[in-house]
């Protein structure tokens, strides 16, 4: 891997967590802990981190916990029409997981109406959106909090979804790639995607057309994790003939 690559994904990480240490890094990029030192003075150089003893931490992430806002709001109206497809496919009665996310917090924000809904979210941002709903069953999973996606994640969230049962998860990815399936900046939040799958008789995942065809960090595994996928319109004319031609169940909401 290149250096810019590198900082590149190392840059993607401390999005995602808000935060990382120099000795984590060299082990996770099989580098020196110079060499990660060099990257995030460069990184610091840009104005994009900054450096702390023994790590990092993401320049802004105070910013967006006390204005409880969340760090990635690109492609913001995509991400709304897939909201918008996605809640058709709630029902009344329904145990669903949200997952953390820009997408699935677009979708929050539309679940109202129904009765007798269960709704469990490792996403604080979520959880105060329809904390307010007396007819929703909410329920906040424990875990570590991560201040750019106001999430909780690691083991402790994973063992809450321990003899869980959801109808649907509705699933954020970084990326999604025939080749190396589901990825993530955050090793941390794989297992608490697994744990959410796991639990869930159907899996709905929500990825706006950007994340098709790209990889972040960690791989979550293959796209049969997935039961349906819901995208947006840019979709590339050779990445619906690639689901078609694997299988891949999705709908594609318009803007």
């Amino acid at each position: 891997m290149f250096a810019a690559q590198r900082r590149e994904k190392i840059l993607e990480l401390i999005r995602e967590d808000g935060h990382a240490k120099v000795q984590e890094l060299s082990r996770l990029f099989k580098v020196t802990e110079v060499t990660i030192r060099q990257d995030l003075e460069k990184l610091e150089e840009q104005g994009l981190i900054k450096r702390e003893h023994g790590g990092a931490i993401l320049s802004d992430a105070g910013t967006n916990v006390r204005n409880f806002s969340l760090a990635n709001q690109t492609n913001i109206d995509a991400k709304r029409a897939i909201a918008r497809e996605a809640v058709k496919f709630i029902s009344d009665g329904d145990t669903i997981i949200l997952d953390s996310g820009s997408t699935t917090t677009e979708l929050a924000r539309l679940i109202t109406g129904f009765h007798n809904l269960t709704v469990i979210t490792n996403a604080l941002n979520i959880a105060m959106i329809l904390g307010s709903d007396a007819s929703i069953n909410l329920n906040v999973t424990g875990g570590e909090f991560k201040p750019p996606t106001l999430s909780l994640t690691g083991m402790k969230a994973a063992n809450y979804f321990t003899n869980i049962h959801a109808d649907k998860v509705f699933l954020a990815t970084a990326g999604i790639n025939l080749k190396t399936g589901l990825t993530y900046p955050s090793i941390s939040d794989l297992v608490v995607k697994k744990a959410m799958i796991e639990a869930s008789d159907t899996v709905y995942l929500v990825a706006d057309s950007s994340k098709i065809g790209t990889s972040s960090f960690a791989s979550l595994g293959a796209l049969s994790l997935v039961d349906h996928i819901i995208t947006d319109s840019k979709i590339s004319t050779e990445d619906e003939k690639l689901f078609q031609k694997f299988d891949v169940r999705y709908t594609v909401s318009q803007l």
